[in-house]
């Protein structure tokens, strides 16, 4: 089976300077695919050039159609939603009205919607009346990621989930993720720190370095990578 997202020899760009060099990464229909490396390493420079928010060249290949000179809309209307880093919610909005807006870009009622994302993340049924900028870190992020699940994605991109989070809340939403995965069939890229938990759950792994993919394999391969048990892992 194809992958359902494909880069070949991406480059990335801010303004004059190259960022990406030239990587090929994929990942499966249904899989989870892990992006590590350390801070300015390209990551999330990455996850941009998937939605057209910086400039790029090279090939990006969605379900096999070519992602180059699509704006930030038309993507995400093919079935790619972005959580960013730093959870991207609408903080003068209630819950409610956050989700509306993550159904824009599908057809249907939105509510048909949001009864599912309040059976995946019940804290959010109990808040939806509630400005999302006077929720807890946690629920801004579950509220985040579920917005973005309104959408209806084949591919949900997430950008450093568990950033400033206690670890229980971390394991909470990862599990979360990992369960719409499972039976939504959603395919995730996920950029994260916490590489111990991100490569437990992943079946694929990219360590990348100042813009170049240095190491790749299977999420268990790397996690007995000496290099990145070194670096990333602690041990």
């Amino acid at each position: 089976m194809a992958p359902i997202l494909e880069l070949r020899g991406l480059k990335a760009y801010y303004g004059q300077s190259e960022v990406l060099h030239g990587i090929d990464i994929a990942v499966e229909e249904g899989g989870m695919t892990v992006l590590l490396g350390a801070n300015g390493a390209g990551k999330t420079t990455t996850l941009r050039a998937i939605c057209g928010m910086v400039r790029s060249e090279g090939e990006i290949l969605f379900t096999g159609q070519r992602l180059d000179r699509r704006t930030t809309e038309q993507i995400a209307a093919l079935g790619i939603a972005h959580v960013p880093e730093g959870r991207g919610t609408f903080i003068g909005l209630t819950v409610e009205e956050n989700l509306r807006l993550g159904a824009y870009t599908r057809g249907g009622h939105p509510y048909d919607g949001m009864a599912r994302m309040y059976g995946y993340f019940p804290i959010l049924a109990t808040r939806r009346r509630q400005q999302a900028g006077t929720l807890s870190g946690g629920e801004q992020q579950i509220l985040a990621i579920a917005r973005a699940l309104m959408m209806a994605p084949r591919l949900l991109l997430l950008d450093e989930p568990s950033f400033g989070l206690a670890p229980r809340i971390v394991e909470d939403i990862f599990a979360i993720v990992e369960r719409i995965r499972r039976d939504e069939r959603v395919s995730v890229l996920l950029v994260e720190q916490n590489a111990s938990l991100a490569l437990e759950l992943a079946d694929q792994a990219y360590l990348i370095e100042t813009g170049s993919v240095v190491a790749s394999g299977s999420a268990k391969a790397l996690a007995e990578n000496p290099q990145v048990r070194r670096s990333y892992l602690g041990y």
